[in-house]
């Protein structure tokens, strides 16, 4: 059921850190199972390199989201793919680059909306930076708004009805309570290549919820 390859690519190490995450949420029969209804087994006995050679294809991400999406049915897919998407990060995106300085004293005692303001772009360079998911950060007065130019997960996707890429919109809220010292914020997507936009776009409000 996997699409057919993008030729657009994630390193190896980000696919190492999506099935730890997988992992991490479902636990192994679970994600085995998500695997194998994805048309991705190979995965299974032969995981990831932990290195940043290019080599996990966008539409191996769409194939587990929509596995997601198919076993659990629209609503539990998406609760899976949020917490798919905070693991992700907690398991070992925030180790990335300029990320990794967040817990620098330097960075902690930063005005929250600083930090705000660093932290988010510096996350979308590191993505456009060793992958092939161009993404840029542009800022209102009151959000931030966070732009996939080339989606990985509705990667194939035609006529969806809604946005559907809940592992970014995870992923950008535990990097968001990262960055800000344990704040909650709300992420929408606006936009989604699925439905027929350009992009998919993320709204991000600046002042927390929690």
């Amino acid at each position: 059921m996997s699409p057919e390859k993008s030729g657009l690519y994630y390193p190896n190490k980000f696919g190492l850190i999506i099935m730890n995450a997988l992992e991490d949420v479902m636990g192994r029969n679970g994600m085995n199972a998500i695997l194998n209804l994805a048309g991705l087994s190979e995965y299974i006995e032969n995981p990831f390199p932990d290195n940043l050679e290019k080599g996990m294809d966008f539409a191996d991400v769409a194939a587990i989201n929509k596995a997601l999406e198919e076993m659990y049915g629209p609503r539990g897919g998406r609760g899976l793919s949020l917490r798919v998407g905070r693991a992700m990060f907690t398991d070992g995106l925030k180790n990335f680059g300029a990320l990794a300085g967040v817990a620098d004293l330097a960075f902690v005692v930063l005005p929250l909306q600083a930090k705000l303001r660093i932290g988010i772009p510096a996350e979308a360079k590191i993505f456009s930076q060793i992958s092939d998911q161009h993404s840029t950060v542009e800022e209102t007065e009151n959000e931030l708004i966070y732009t996939i130019h080339k989606c990985s997960e509705c990667y194939g996707r035609t006529g969806v009805d809604k946005p559907m890429c809940f592992i970014a919109v995870g992923l950008l809220q535990e990097s968001l309570k990262w960055v800000s010292g344990g704040n909650e914020f709300r992420v929408n997507e606006s936009k989604c290549i699925a439905t027929g936009d350009d992009v998919c776009e993320f709204v991000i409000q600046k002042e927390p919820i929690s």
